[in-house]
């Protein structure tokens, strides 16, 4: 039996839930169509404790009683868990590769990519989509991305992502079709890096526009 919630601690989601869900699941679209490029989530509803506002809006739109979630265990029996429970519905599980999501909010310590379901011949598209949460989107190390979607090569720079994130990322999506899908967010915007992203070391320092 599921525990209960208590109510009056849950913090509220969307107040127009298909517009504002709308809105936000186009600008993910974009996000993923277009990798390295930001794209603006800052409408989305205050978020849980833990939680970045951009990580919030993400999860009403996406996660339902059918979309199983691995939760980073620091925000298990937390706030967050229990406004995922209340507003989402969606089922938590233990094993990454049962997780049709992975909410993380230190890649620092995150399971490595290939521990999350990668998808099969069949059925591709049944991988992990894991949404990553980071401070800022901007003020990191400079990676180069390039790939469908990208006009020659773009510059992106995360912080708080170490160095083995993007040697995983340009490991990812090396067999043909197979490989997770990842959201990297901090409170107000999303870097979409699908399985299609390759990446380049990039020189300078700062990212351009």
């Amino acid at each position: 039996m599921s525990e209960a919630i208590d109510l009056g601690a849950v913090r509220r989601g969307f107040q127009r839930p298909a517009l504002e869900a709308q809105r936000i699941y186009r600008r993910l679209l974009d996000a993923m169509a277009l990798p390295g490029r930001l794209q603006d989530l800052s409408e989305a509803p205050e978020a849980p404790t833990g939680f970045a506002r951009a990580m919030a809006g993400i999860a009403l739109t996406l996660l339902d009683f059918e979309t199983p979630v691995w939760l980073d265990p620091s925000l298990r029996s937390a706030e967050a868990e229990a406004w995922l429970r209340f507003h989402c519905n969606c089922p938590f599980v233990e094993d990454p590769k049962a997780a049709a999501f992975a909410l993380v909010i230190d890649a620092a310590v995150m399971p490595r990519f290939d521990a999350f379901n990668e998808g099969d011949a069949r059925y591709p598209d049944r991988s992990t989509t894991i949404i990553v949460q980071v401070a800022s989107l901007r003020d990191g190390a400079v990676v180069a991305l390039e790939g469908p979607g990208i006009d020659g090569s773009i510059e992106v720079a995360p912080t708080g992502l170490p160095p083995a994130f993007w040697q995983q990322v340009a490991d990812n999506g090396r067999e043909f079709q197979l490989g997770v899908d990842l959201m990297v967010v901090d409170e107000e915007a999303v870097l979409g890096l699908p399985r299609t992203v390759r990446v380049a070391p990039a020189r300078g320092d700062t990212a351009t526009d």
